[in-house]
């Protein structure tokens, strides 16, 4: 029987929480995670009439995607429906998992779950994560370069977007000489000594430098391996917010006809050309006015995202065309990723879709 430790891994794999962002919260927020996993109930917001449909169907962990604990609990007392939702999770040893903006910057995450619905082609990252990778660079006697480098690969250095197991070695002479007090792998104490040794470089995310360096030493023949750990700005494949890719090309109007239908919208707040042909699009879930300029640049004819602000659409109107379709209307799909990378790894888990979550914001039109 799969734990919920085991079904948090399996989304963690896909979107590691090191790609959160420094203000958000995504992780276990209520519950054991060594318990054993009934099901799972797949939400956006857990509100208490998920928690409660959780409860009637015998289902012992919810998944959400925007985290119930965001700014932290002072009290527990039912005051509001957070710390109602908690309280009765605890009581009812129901655990809730979250997954945030570790899954809106993960390649196959939310973005990404929207270009898929719009059937968009050459879908690449809009705004890419840099300066988030290291460079781990060893020196190493020959012969164990390739154990001393297998233990940094399982560690998960060594992947460059579809590549893994990627480094470089450079074969060369260290030259050293031991003191009193040394205890050296090859050479005499007092004695000045040659070493055929190799580099070996591997990139890793800056997240697992410490895992990776700790796999490396453990694995290294010398008291005191040589290292380097270089950072680097280099910026990533796929790792980012919003996507940008091709469409068919078609009049806004019809464009726009197409949102409501995928994203099953009510209203659609957009500003630009009513004229304009839509060929390249860019994508956002949840709040991504930040990202109009990138997607200017990345030469989209339209930006879709939700919490678009006046002065977003007035700034940039004659620019591109941009499209507020809502948050949770664009985040919903979130539900479709947890499903299928769960599914993947556990077919026969079990896994439900909430029937009683509601949309938190509503139109009057």
């Amino acid at each position: 029987m799969a734990t919920i430790k085991d079904i948090i891994s399996a989304i963690e794999a896909e979107a590691p929480r090191y790609l959160q962002e420094g203000y958000d919260n995504a992780c276990l927020q209520v519950g054991d995670a060594q318990a054993t996993a009934t099901g799972a109930l797949l939400c956006v917001d857990v509100t208490e009439a998920v928690l409660d449909e959780a409860i009637a169907r015998g289902l012992n962990l919810v998944i959400s995607h925007h985290p119930l604990i965001f700014r932290g609990l002072k009290s527990l007392t039912g005051a509001n429906p957070t710390q109602r939702i908690v309280a009765k999770a605890i009581k009812h040893d129901v655990a809730i998992y979250s997954a945030h903006t570790n899954l809106d910057s993960a390649r196959g995450g939310v973005s990404y779950g929207m270009a898929e619905k719009l059937h968009l082609s050459d879908v690449r990252v809009l705004s890419a994560h840099q300066g988030k990778q290291v460079k781990v660079v060893v020196y190493v006697p020959t012969a164990y370069a390739d154990k001393v480098e297998q233990a940094m690969f399982t560690q998960g250095a060594g992947s460059i977007g579809d590549y893994d197991c990627c480094s470089y070695r450079i074969s060369g002479e260290g030259r050293y000489r031991a003191g009193s007090e040394a205890h050296p792998f090859s050479g005499e104490v007092g004695e000045h000594h040659v070493e055929p040794e190799t580099r070996v470089e591997v990139i890793a995310d800056a997240a697992r430098k410490d895992a990776v360096v700790s796999a490396m030493l453990a694995a290294h023949p010398y008291e005191e391996p040589a290292y380097d750990v270089i950072a680097l700005l280099n910026q990533s494949p796929y790792n980012g917010f919003g996507v940008v890719g091709n469409i068919e090309p078609m009049p806004l109007r019809d464009f726009l006809a197409l949102l409501k239908r995928t994203f099953d919208v009510e209203a659609i707040r957009y500003s630009g050309n009513d004229d304009a042909e839509i060929t390249r699009v860019a994508l956002c879930g949840g709040s991504g006015a930040e990202l109009v300029g990138d997607a200017i640049a990345a030469g989209a004819d339209i930006y879709v995202t939700g919490d678009i602000k006046y002065h977003d659409y007035t700034s940039n109107n004659h620019r591109i065309v941009l499209a507020d379709i809502g948050h949770y209307e664009s985040e919903q799909f979130t539900k479709d990723i947890f499903y299928e990378i769960i599914r993947k790894k556990m077919p026969n888990f079990a896994l439900y879709f909430a029937e009683k979550e509601i949309k938190q914001v509503k139109y009057y039109i």
